[in-house]
């Protein structure tokens, strides 16, 4: 019971802090996943053991020039195409039987682009003919948590058919289906609410989302798998560390940004 209390009051703080600061103004939203993103990589560096600051300064500085610099699209399309890239290599390395670490080299690149380039993209979504789309932001939160939600609910009530057993034993196959056919459902109640997107995008991308989402929640346990750790930190009380809360949404950004680019391609 004590443990189910002080999870919900993290949780609750956590959502408090991410929607105060996408309502309070968007360099707040903005400064608040630059920190977001350095508190994930010296994470990920911890686990992996990477030493030195050099990652942190990689990253400062990508999110630096792609947040406040760049403004033609095509470096965003490059960085897109790197990040997605990268993204799409390392499921390979999760669905693979590899057990041993990756070099220093792979875990910089994975560093700076997974991680980093996800926070970036995950910060650039919000931004719609330069207006600041506070309920866009706020709705892609909601599908994640309301699939992590429901997929750990309905997986502990009927999950019989373990869905990764060699990287997460506890998830099931009836959880993350269930997590998906509830997270549809938030999208369609979410949909007369953003005039950005239709009913039918607010579909898509929830699919998106979740399946890519689920990918990189897979991904990181992975990671820790190996490394023989099961929190990626201890910040959270209940929770873990940071990357343990954003690692879904951090691998699912680029995909989310690439499927509401096609939308305004298209439409």
């Amino acid at each position: 019971m004590k443990e189910i209390v002080r999870r919900a009051l993290t949780g609750a703080v956590y959502v408090i802090l991410l929607m105060g600061s996408i309502f309070l103004s968007s360099d707040a939203f903005d400064f608040l996943f630059m920190v977001f993103g350095l508190a994930c990589l010296y994470e990920f560096k911890r686990i992996v053991r990477i030493k030195g600051y050099y990652i942190f300064i990689a990253y400062l500085a990508l999110w630096w020039a792609f947040i406040y610099i760049v403004k033609e699209s095509l470096p965003v399309m490059v960085l897109m195409f790197i990040t997605i890239s990268i993204n799409l290599s390392l499921l390979v390395y999760l669905f693979s039987n590899r057990k041993e670490r990756l070099s220093t080299f792979q875990n910089f690149v994975v560093a700076v682009f997974y991680i980093g380039g996800g926070c970036i993209f995950l910060t650039m979504i919000p931004y719609k003919d330069n207006e600041f789309a506070k309920f866009l932001i706020m709705g892609i939160f909601i599908l994640i948590w309301v699939n992590d939600t429901f997929a750990y609910l309905v997986g502990r009530t009927l999950g019989r058919n373990k869905l990764y057993p060699a990287v997460s034993p506890k998830k099931t196959i009836e959880g993350s289906l269930g997590g998906f056919i509830f997270a549809l459902i938030a999208a369609y109640i979410l949909a007369p609410y953003e005039p950005y997107l239709s009913l039918t995008q607010w579909m898509i991308l929830a699919t998106v989302i979740v399946v890519t989402g689920s990918l990189g929640d897979l991904l990181e346990s992975k990671f820790k798998r190996i490394s023989g750790v099961k929190d990626s930190g201890a910040i959270l009380p209940g929770h873990g560390g940071i990357w343990d809360r954003l690692d879904s949404l951090v691998f699912a950004a680029p995909f989310a940004y690439l499927t509401l680019n096609i939308f305004s391609y298209v439409s």
